[in-house]
C-alpha cells in the first residue's frame, strides 16, 4: 500500500489540487495528453489511503472497456487488488448492466435478461416490420432503431412521444412493439440499460438509497461525452450527499452525432455552483509546435470553458503540409513519406492516417497495398461483432436457453438447412398467437402436425442437433462446449469452404473466441460477479455472455502495420507521426456543418482531436482535384488550414502560397490562381479519357474482382493497366484482353 507522499510523487500542481481536493463537487477540465488517467488512479487511491473511505465506495465511469481495464490494472497497481475487488469500475453500460443484474427483480427484467447489440435490434424491427406488413423499401428498420435508441437516450418511452408526422407515428407505434416483444422475452439493447437503470433509482426507494449509501464517491471520466439521460443518471445516484468528480474537456467533444451533450460540463456548473473547476493544462505528449497550433484552431470556437496546453519538452518540427495535384498523388506523397521514416529505423504502427469519413481510406489501402506496406484499419469491425463469432456465440446461448428467440432465428438456418421464410413466419406467428418461445412453437406445430413433411423435416433435424450436441456436452467446461458446438454445429465446416483470406480469417477468429472463452474461463472460474451486500451472482458463462455483449474492444494485430481511421476513432489514441488528410472544404469541415455555427465548432474540435494525437510528428494534406463517389471534384482548402499559424507550417514538394490559406473570411478562400493552372496542367497532362481508364478509376474483373488503376501504360492495343485488386494484390492488364468493367 502507497504512503501519502509517494501517491502524490511525479505530480504537477495542478494534478496534486485534482487528487487531494476536499470540493464535494470538482470539474477537471483535462486537456489532450495531460494526464486524466493517472489523476482519475491517484484520486481514488487518496480516497482510500489518505480518506478511509471504503472501496465499495467507488463508482468510477469511464468511455470504453479498454479505459476501464487500463484503470483497473493501475489501481491495483498502486494500492493492491484487495482494493480493487469491492469498487465498480466500468463504463455505463457495463456498470448499469450490474446494477440491473443485481436488482433484476425489482426493475421488472427476467434474472437471465439477455443483452442485445444493434444488429439484433435491427433483426427484431425486421420480424415487427413482417408482422405489420410494413415495405422495407419504404420504412428503413437501421433507421427506426436509431429512433429507439435516441428516444431512450432521452429518457422517453413510446407513450411520452408526441408524433409530429405520419413517419413519427410509425416509428412509435413500432417502439411500442419492439419494447413489449423485449419485455416478454427479456431482451435488454444498450440504450434500455442505462434508461432501465434511471427507472429503477426513480421508482423504487430502497434500491436508490442502497446505491446512494454505497456509493459516496463517484467519479465520471469523459464527461464531455455523455447524453442526457446518464447526467440524469449521475445526479440520481449523487443525490445530495456524494462526492462527485467529473473529468472532460469540452474542447474533445465530437459526439453529438450519437446523442453526447458538451452542454453538460457548463450544465454541471449550474446544477452545483460550488463546483471547484482544476485545469490540467500541462501536456505530456505532443512537442510545443504542434500544441500551438492546436491551441490557435480551438480558439476560434466561441462556446468553450477555455484552456491553453503547454509543454516543457521543446518545440519540435515544423507541420508538414502538402497540397496534391489529385488524391492519388496525395496518397502516393503519404505512403512515401511512410516508407522514408519506416526505412530511417522507426516502426510503421507508430504512423497513423486520419480522415474525415470512411470513403477516403480506399485511395490509402490500395496506394499502401501497391507500395507492400502493412496497414490495419483500426475500429472497422469489432470482434465479438464479427459474422463468425457472433453466430458461435448465438449456438451456445441457445444451447443453454432454448426460450431465446434472437439466438434460435441467428442459427436455425445457419450453416443452411432448408428453413425458409415461410417455414419461420409460422413458426413466428405460432410463437406470438401461442406467447411462447419460437423453440417451444415448433416443438407445438410438429406435434399438431401444423406443418409440410419438407417443413417438419428441417425444423425437427435442428432440433434434435441442439438436444444431441447438449448431451455430448453438457458436462464440459463452456469453451470446450463452444469448441464442440462450432464442430458439430456445421459452422466449422461452413467456413473451410469458404475460398481464399476471407474464409481463413473467418476460421482464425472462431479459433480465437475459443481461446478468448478459455481465457476469461480460466480467470474467472466460478462465479464472477458477486456483492456481499445481495449476495447476487453470475455464472462464469454469464459473465462470458455478458461479457461478449459489452466488451468494444478491437481485435489486436501484431502485425507492425500502419494505422488507418477516421478522425472520431482516433479519440483517445496518440502516435509519433500522424497524417491528417483530405483538408478541403465539404470534406473536413463537412458540407452538412458549413451553415450551422455547433456543427462547425464540432468540427473544429474534431480538428483538434486529430491534431493532438501527434507526439512529434504532424502532417497536413490535400488535393486540387479529388475523386469521390463516382465524380471529380475541385474542392477549396478548409478553412480550419486558415486558422492555423504560418510560421508553425512548412511546405512539402511542390510550391503553394500558404498566404492563400490566410484568409479572414470563415466561408470563402481565396485561390492562387497561378497554383491551380499549374497544377492542372500537370493533373491533365498525365491523365488520359479516351476510354474512359484513368488513374483512380474502379473496376471489376472477372477472375480477379473488384480493384483500382494505379497506373497506365501505353497506347492503342497496347494500352496496359496497374490494378491493385483488394485480394489479388497489384497485376498490369492489357485493357483490349482484360475484359474490365468500369465502375
Amino acid at each position: 500500500m502507497e504512503n501519502k507522499q509517494s501517491l502524490l510523487t511525479d505530480l504537477n500542481t495542478e494534478q496534486k489540487n485534482a487528487v487531494t481536493t476536499d470540493s464535494q463537487y470538482t470539474i477537471v477540465l483535462a486537456g489532450a495528453g495531460s494526464g486524466k488517467t493517472r489523476v482519475l488512479v491517484h484520486r481514488i487511491a487518496w480516497l482510500c489511503v489518505e480518506k478511509n473511505y471504503s472501496p465499495n465506495s467507488i463508482f468510477a465511469v469511464t468511455f470504453t472497456n479498454k479505459a476501464a481495464a487500463e484503470m483497473q490494472e493501475r489501481i491495483q497497481a498502486l494500492v493492491g487488488e484487495g482494493y480493487l475487488n469491492g469498487m465498480w469500475v466500468g463504463t455505463f453500460h457495463g456498470l448499469t448492466h450490474r446494477l440491473l443484474r443485481m436488482f433484476s427483480q425489482q426493475a421488472k427484467l427476467p434474472e437471465n435478461f439477455q443483452l442485445i447489440d444493434s444488429e439484433d435490434q435491427i433483426r427484431l424491427i425486421k420480424r415487427i416490420f413482417r408482422e405489420l406488413k410494413i415495405d422495407e423499401k419504404q420504412w428503413s428498420p437501421k433507421e427506426c432503431a436509431n429512433f429507439i435508441s435516441t428516444q431512450k437516450e432521452k429518457g422517453l418511452r413510446a407513450d411520452n412521444l408526441k408524433p409530429e408526422d405520419p413517419k413519427q407515428v410509425m416509428w412509435q407505434t413500432i417502439y411500442r412493439d419492439y419494447q413489449a416483444i423485449c419485455d416478454r422475452v427479456g431482451y435488454v439493447d444498450f440504450s434500455e440499460l442505462i434508461l432501465r437503470a434511471y427507472e429503477l433509482l426513480c421508482r423504487n426507494e430502497n434500491v436508490l438509497n442502497y446505491c446512494r449509501h454505497r456509493f459516496s464517491n463517484i467519479l465520471i471520466d469523459e464527461f464531455q461525452d455523455t447524453n442526457k439521460i446518464q447526467y440524469w443518471l449521475v445526479k440520481k445516484l449523487a443525490g445530495d450527499t456524494a462526492n462527485v468528480m467529473i473529468v472532460g474537456d469540452d474542447d474533445q467533444s465530437i459526439y453529438s452525432w450519437r446523442g453526447a451533450n458538451a452542454d453538460n460540463l457548463q450544465m454541471f456548473i449550474n446544477d452545483y455552483p460550488e463546483t471547484e473547476i482544476i485545469r490540467l493544462e500541462q501536456n505530456y505528449r505532443s512537442t510545443g509546435i504542434i500544441l500551438d497550433t492546436a491551441n490557435k484552431l480551438i480558439a476560434n470556437n466561441q462556446n468553450r470553458l477555455g484552456k491553453n496546453l503547454w509543454t516543457d519538452s521543446g518545440d519540435g518540427e515544423k507541420i508538414s503540409l502538402y497540397v496534391g495535384f489529385n488524391d492519388i498523388d496525395e496518397a502516393r506523397f503519404v505512403v512515401g513519406q511512410i516508407k522514408k521514416y519506416h526505412d530511417d529505423g522507426h516502426n510503421y504502427a507508430s504512423c497513423a492516417i486520419l480522415y474525415r469519413n470512411n470513403v477516403q481510406s480506399r485511395i490509402f489501402e490500395d496506394t499502401l497495398l501497391q507500395a507492400g506496406v502493412p496497414y490495419q484499419i483500426y475500429g472497422s469491425i469489432r470482434f465479438y461483432e464479427r459474422q463468425e463469432v457472433k453466430l458461435a456465440l448465438a449456438y451456445l446461448r441457445l444451447l443453454h436457453d432454448h426460450d431465446n428467440d434472437m439466438a434460435f432465428e441467428t442459427t436455425v438456418n445457419t450453416p443452411t438447412r432448408g428453413i425458409g421464410n415461410v417455414t419461420l413466419d409460422k413458426v413466428r406467428l405460432c410463437a406470438k398467437q401461442n406467447n411462447i418461445s419460437l423453440w417451444n412453437a415448433c416443438l407445438m406445430l410438429i406435434q399438431k402436425n401444423a406443418l409440410t413433411e419438407r417443413q417438419r423435416s428441417g425444423i425437427s433435424r435442428f432440433l434434435e442437433l441442439m438436444e444431441s450436441i447438449h448431451v455430448e456436452v453438457n458436462e464440459l467446461p463452456f469453451y470446450k462446449q463452444l469448441d464442440a458446438i462450432i464442430k458439430l454445429s456445421g459452422v466449422l465446416q461452413m467456413y473451410e469452404q469458404e475460398p481464399g483470406i476471407k474464409g481463413q480469417a473467418r476460421l482464425d477468429n472462431l479459433e480465437e473466441l475459443v481461446s478468448s472463452a478459455e481465457q476469461f474461463f480460466r480467470v474467472n472460474q466460478d462465479n464472477v460477479i458477486q456483492d456481499n451486500e445481495t449476495g447476487k451472482t453470475l455464472t462464469v458463462l454469464e459473465s462470458f455472455l455478458a461479457f461478449t455483449s459489452l466488451e468494444s474492444r478491437d481485435v489486436v494485430n501484431q502485425q507492425d502495420s500502419v494505422q488507418l481511421m477516421t478522425l472520431h476513432s482516433a479519440k483517445g489514441l496518440e502516435f509519433d507521426n500522424v497524417f491528417i488528410v483530405g483538408l478541403e472544404e465539404g470534406i473536413f469541415p463537412a458540407q452538412r456543418s458549413s451553415q450551422e455555427r455547433d456543427k462547425m465548432e464540432e468540427e473544429r474540435r474534431l480538428a483538434y482531436v486529430g491534431i493532438t494525437r501527434a507526439r512529434k510528428f504532424l502532417t497536413l494534406s490535400l488535393s486540387e482535384l479529388r475523386r469521390l463517389y463516382g465524380r471529380e471534384e475541385r474542392n477549396l482548402p478548409s478553412r480550419f488550414l486558415a486558422e492555423l499559424p504560418v510560421d508553425n507550417l512548412q511546405e512539402i514538394s511542390y510550391r503553394a502560397n500558404l498566404t492563400s490559406f490566410n484568409n479572414n473570411d470563415d466561408d470563402t478562400f481565396t485561390k492562387d490562381e497561378q497554383f491551380y493552372q499549374d497544377r492542372k496542367k500537370s493533373y491533365i497532362k498525365k491523365k488520359k479519357e479516351s476510354d474512359g481508364y484513368t488513374l483512380g478509376r474502379k473496376v471489376k474483373h472477372n477472375r480477379f474482382g473488384e480493384g483500382t488503376i494505379v497506373n497506365l501504360d501505353g497506347e492503342g492495343e497496347h494500352r496496359r493497366v496497374q490494378i491493385a485488386f483488394v485480394n489479388e494484390g497489384v497485376k498490369w492488364l492489357v485493357v483490349k484482353l482484360a475484359n474490365l468493367t468500369l465502375m
